[in-house]
């Protein structure tokens, strides 16, 4: 299901958004700045449990990512000529939406 893959900067910045260097993407390549206290500096583990977190929540979301709705503007513009003209394309629109993006069933 994931088709982004979090790193371990993203955990980084979730956890501790400044004074760090992270050289070749791995925790050994991690310099920290001489101001960030050691107790401020998350652990390998506590790094790799929010990339968890972060990538969970990142694929949670998928379904409202691919939700692709017009603006709300555009979509009154739609009812107001829908009503005016007779027409359902709003409607249209919206169920176009709904069915190639059916809400998971989980």
């Amino acid at each position: 299901m994931t088709n982004y893959k979090l790193n371990i900067a993203d955990a980084l910045v979730s956890l501790h958004p400044e004074g760090w260097i992270v050289r070749g993407g791995v925790y050994s390549g991690l310099e920290w700045d001489d101001d960030v206290p050691e107790k401020d500096r998350p652990t390998e583990a506590e790094i790799n449990a929010e990339l968890k977190r972060l990538q969970a929540d990142y694929d949670a979301k998928k379904y409202q990512r691919d939700r692709n709705y017009s603006s709300v503007g555009e979509q009154l513009d739609m009812i107001y000529w829908d009503k005016k003209n007779g027409t359902k394309k709003w409607e249209e629109a919206i169920d176009k939406v709904k069915s190639d993006h059916p809400k998971p069933t989980e």
